[in-house]
């Protein structure tokens, strides 16, 4: 529903701001669109759930949105341009990394306070 609502109010505007190159602005709306609804639905995670669990997966959301527009832009400037995959693997590299702190984080804050809710852990002592 939100694809087709977005279609139908942002094609307009794409052909007046592209005028004739509007079949590439399309085609690069279609390529950013899933990397803009990974990213908002990540950051409405983030700022909604109270604990840490949830923080984690709306950050990993995010990090997978940014793969997703790397690899779009890399399609985008040219055939045979590997930049943003090659970027995307780091970036998943670098997730995999900060889900594994993370959960080692939570593991010892639930040992700490029997909770994972970030509110109820917001004073730590070291």
């Amino acid at each position: 529903v939100m694809a087709a609502a977005l279609a139908v109010f942002a094609e307009p505007l794409l052909r007046l701001v592209y005028g004739s190159d509007f079949a590439s602005a399309a085609k690069s709306l279609r390529l950013l669109l899933p990397g803009a609804v990974l990213f908002a639905g990540g950051l409405f995670t983030m700022m909604t759930k109270r604990n840490a669990i949830g923080i984690l997966i709306g950050v990993e959301l995010v990090l997978n949105s940014s793969g997703v527009n790397f690899v779009a832009f890399d399609r985008y400037l040219g055939p045979g341009r590997i930049d943003g995959q090659i970027t995307t693997l780091f970036l998943i590299v670098l997730a995999a990394a900060e889900a594994a702190l993370a959960v080692g984080i939570c593991i010892n804050v639930y040992k700490n306070f029997a909770t994972v809710d970030v509110d109820r852990a917001a004073r730590l002592q070291g």
